[in-house]
């Protein structure tokens, strides 16, 4: 080989290079770029050198490595973000719920000391309505995080959706270009793996790489997200329970769309807000209509028990939402619940849970939705329709069929409607007489001055009316404690996963990332190499010359 082909080889092998190094620059800024390196080997025989490829710095371990602690740290800081603003909630002294009930009790302690004084009916009255007005809004606060979550998981699946279609399309164009030059395209390349990191920060999904080339993916449990070409998508459904929560379906090759259980979206930040939802916001919604209805029912038997300024036995003093139900959308329909209430006698055995009832052989079997765990505790007439269980009541229509499911929140929204249902000062029962079952007459002597219902009244706030075994304070300091714990076991286990994720992050930018200052480097080292080669092409001319002119 001539020195002429020699340093055209070489200037071609530096024009790459220099063409590498920037583009590596230009591109230091652009997320998902992966830097590049020119690779060099000897030409043919006789000398010079030839550009084998322009070859990537990817690392695919530590590139799977980043992407599983990417969904890790996506889904708790999702998570983190959340119920911070349920602990927020919960753990201020002022707008917490604990200070007003507090002052209802005290409101209690003044009417007992005057019991015909209207300032102190008035006293009672005003703080419970400012009470049961925090329930509700309380409620409404959790609700509305209720509202947006499913939103979230709207979004959240959206841009899954895009992502997964936008990888089987790289898919199709990687192929295509492969074919065409044989070669691998870089950018593509790039471009494909960080919709694969993006698609990990949303969701856990599992990828195969086909013969070295196409990227097939597929959730956890194994159905596919995108195999070659093909893309699937998920779809943002109302829960078959619960119409009213947005889960994730999954619509096959045939274009049908099956409810997937939320345990199978994990990671990223959808299975952060699913897990969210699960653990905590479900959780504490209940807790807290659970203290609401248990408070309000406990307080209204007793003050069923007292006697009003008119001689007249006491009412309800407080309004609260009855449990809800919901049926099933698959079933027979020749049953349908016609009422639900709360169960005075067995109101110990409320929790802060849902229940789903399912019929098979003409018979209930109720089980917890927080643990799992099948209720043993039930009663169930077939003749009159009626199943009692954790202090709630219901009437069936019919038999339900076999198979027949249905869904029974008792106190998820239970503090939603909490009200003051007393609107006449003398009508608050403070006084109590000897023996409600002697003659009315005892009922109006008992009125005016008797504060023996009014100390019943106050006493509640010390007795385990919540769930049998906590009182009204104590059972609303294991909510505020709950959510703490949670918050901070979350911030301690983001903080732990983040760590992790930048360790990784850094491992793979000292391999992909593009460094200025190495690059810079290159720039004078290809620019010499460059030159050196174009000194050889004017040696070789210069020969070139002097054999001329001396045969001439």
């Amino acid at each position: 080989m001539s020195m002429f082909s020699i340093g055209l080889s070489g200037l071609n092998a530096a024009q790459n290079a220099l063409s590498t190094t920037s583009n590596n620059i230009s591109n230091v800024y652009t997320p998902g770029y992966n830097r590049e390196l020119a690779q060099l080997g000897q030409g043919p025989v006789g000398g010079g050198v030839k550009v084998d490829s322009i070859e990537r710095q990817f690392n695919t371990y530590v590139s799977n490595q980043l992407n599983n602690a990417k969904t890790q740290s996506s889904a708790l800081n999702t998570y983190n973000n959340q119920v911070t603003q349920i602990d927020n909630l919960l753990a201020d002294r002022e707008a917490g719920l604990s200070p007003l009930m507090q002052s209802f009790f005290s409101s209690l302690e003044d009417l007992a000391g005057a019991p015909s004084d209207p300032a102190a009916r008035q006293g009672v009255v005003g703080n419970a309505n400012t009470l049961s007005a925090q329930f509700r809004s309380f409620d409404g606060y959790l609700q509305d995080m209720q509202s947006n979550v499913n939103s979230q998981i709207r979004d959240e699946i959206t841009q899954v959706n895009n992502t997964v279609e936008q990888i089987a399309g790289l898919n199709r164009e990687i192929a295509l270009a492969r074919a065409r030059s044989g070669e691998a395209p870089n950018s593509l390349l790039n471009q494909r793996d960080h919709f694969i990191s993006e698609l990990n920060e949303r969701m856990d999904i599992r990828l195969n790489i086909q013969d070295g080339k196409s990227y097939n993916l597929s959730l956890p449990n194994g159905q596919p997200l995108v195999t070659g070409t093909n893309a699937f998508r998920l779809e943002a459904i109302p829960s078959e329970a619960d119409p009213q929560r947005t889960v994730v379906g999954y619509r096959d090759g045939q274009g049908k769309v099956t409810q997937l259980e939320e345990s199978t979206i994990k990671g990223g930040a959808l299975g952060g807000l699913m897990t969210f939802r699960s653990e905590t916001l479900d959780k504490t919604q209940n807790q807290i209509g659970q203290l609401a209805v248990s408070l309000s029912v406990a307080f209204n038997e007793q003050h069923k028990q007292g006697v009003d300024l008119n001689g007249e036995q006491g009412g309800d003093f407080f309004t609260v939402r009855s449990p809800q139900t919901i049926s099933h959308d698959d079933n027979s329909g020749v049953a349908i619940v016609e009422s639900a209430e709360f169960d005075i006698d067995t109101l110990d055995q409320l929790r802060a849970t849902d229940y789903t009832v399912r019929f098979e052989g003409n018979t209930p079997t109720v089980t917890r939705n927080d643990n799992g765990e099948t209720v043993d505790d039930v009663d169930w007439n077939a003749g009159t329709g009626a199943l009692t269980f954790g202090g709630v009541a219901l009437t069936f229509s019919n038999t339900p069929a076999n198979g027949d499911r249905f869904e029974v929140q008792p106190v998820r929204r239970g503090a939603s409607d909490m009200n003051v249902a007393v609107n006449d000062l003398d009508r608050i029962a403070a006084g109590k007489p000897s023996n409600p079952e002697d003659n009315p007459e005892d009922w109006v002597t008992a009125g005016a001055g008797d504060n023996r219902n009014a100390l019943a009244l106050q006493d509640l706030q010390q007795k385990p009316i919540v769930g049998g075994s906590a009182s009204v304070s104590g059972a609303y300091g294991v909510i505020v404690s709950d959510v703490g714990n949670r918050t901070n076991i979350t911030q301690v286990n983001l903080d732990a996963r983040q760590g992790l994720t930048d360790q990784l992050k850094a491992v793979q930018q000292s391999e992909s990332g593009v460094n200025l200052d190495e690059e810079a480097a290159n720039l004078i080292r290809y620019q010499q190499y460059y030159q050196a080669n174009a000194r050889v092409i004017d040696t070789a001319g210069a020969m070139m010359d002097t054999i001329l002119n001396l045969r001439n």
